[in-house]
């Protein structure tokens, strides 16, 4: 029998709430947003597209037998979050590492801070501080620099100690530069910017190559990875042997995230409610940092999530940067969680 309290080694779903040895919890962990995995319409969605097309594919994109629906999903992907083209892959670990590995050659290699392993090239790029002072400092150095082409790999967003980051400062590279810039929008696909991408709010130039990556299967439910792009770039990964090579993910996943676009709109407008029911509770407190719009409350107090527990709340709660360093608390808010549950989170915080 699994011990009390210990949860490395659940046998249950995770949802709204867990219950373990007879124990219910309010579960604010994990990355599903939009609460895909326990969505019964989703599911319906899904089990549909099992009958029509199997639980796998285990051919590989290069294969001379097809199925269509990858094209399709790739074509409604690019269309929904407003890029030329797409790619879709078994991960967003894949996609990331295909992409830094077909983009390397192009030229200087520079991180912004926090950067996720996922798009490292080789090992860790050791860069810290404030993505905004990165930014300044990476604006002077291309633009003094004589090298030409430069390659620069940021996420999107930090999701830990929530903060959006502006692009817009690649308007101020030097024109004569040119930039192949990758972001990975893995946490803020489907819940930033209104549902929709980074790509969105990242300025359009033309000597400013964009590649966004992202994992599926957060916000969005799908376990698969995306890349949007320009056209061409698209059609030049889409001849890297990762691509060729690597068995697709299930159609039936594919299937349903291309039928799903009244339950993702839906449940983003269930989320940003939860969000405003928790911040407005919150906003006096300075213990406490969170951003508009994004389900992620990080707060100060390192015994709360204790406190919680005996309360039988479960939080995010978890060393950073690595096993060694501190411990970073979090409550993260999903769709799946209702009014009630909110409200019995403020009373206990």
């Amino acid at each position: 029998m699994q011990e009390k309290n210990s949860f490395n080694h659940l046998n249950v779903p995770l949802a709204s709430k867990i219950n373990i040895d007879r124990q219910a919890y309010l579960y604010f962990g994990g990355t599903a947003y939009l609460g895909i995995p326990q969505h019964a319409d989703f599911i319906k969605l899904y089990l549909k597209g099992i009958k029509q097309f199997g639980l796998n594919n285990g051919t590989s994109r290069n294969n001379n037998i097809q199925l269509g629906i990858y094209d399709d999903a790739e074509k409604h992907a690019a269309n929904k979050f407003g890029s030329e083209s797409s790619l879709i892959l078994s991960s967003g670990y894949l996609a990331a590492q295909l992409t830094i590995k077909q983009v390397s050659p192009f030229g200087e290699i520079r991180y912004a801070p926090y950067t996720h392993p996922a798009l490292w090239y080789k090992e860790d790029p050791k860069t810290a501080g404030s993505f905004n002072n990165w930014a300044k400092n990476i604006i002077e150095e291309i633009n003094l620099s004589e090298k030409k082409n430069w390659v620069l790999i940021s996420n999107s967003m930090n999701n830990l100690f929530p903060e959006i980051y502006d692009f817009s400062f690649i308007k101020q590279i030097n024109e004569e530069k040119q930039i192949i810039l990758v972001v990975d929008d893995s946490h803020g696909i489907g819940v930033n910017n209104k549902g929709l991408s980074a790509l969105s709010t990242i300025p359009k130039c033309e000597n400013v190559d964009v590649l966004l990556i992202a994992s599926m299967a957060k916000a969005l439910g799908v376990d698969a990875g995306l890349v949007l792009g320009s056209e061409k770039t698209i059609r030049k990964l889409k001849q890297s042997n990762e691509f060729l090579g690597a068995s697709p993910p299930s159609a039936a996943g594919l299937f349903a995230f291309m039928h799903a676009q009244e339950i993702y709109k839906s449940e983003w407008s269930k989320l940003q409610e939860n969000i405003s029911l928790l911040n407005n509770a919150l906003t006096e407190n300075n213990d406490w940092h969170f951003i508009t719009g994004f389900p992620v409350f990080f707060f100060k107090n390192v015994d709360l999530s204790a406190k919680l527990l005996k309360r039988n709340i479960l939080v995010s709660s978890f060393p950073y940067p690595d096993k060694d360093g501190p411990i970073v608390n979090r409550i993260v808010l999903s769709s799946w969680h209702s009014k009630a549950d909110i409200q019995e989170l403020i009373a206990n915080l």
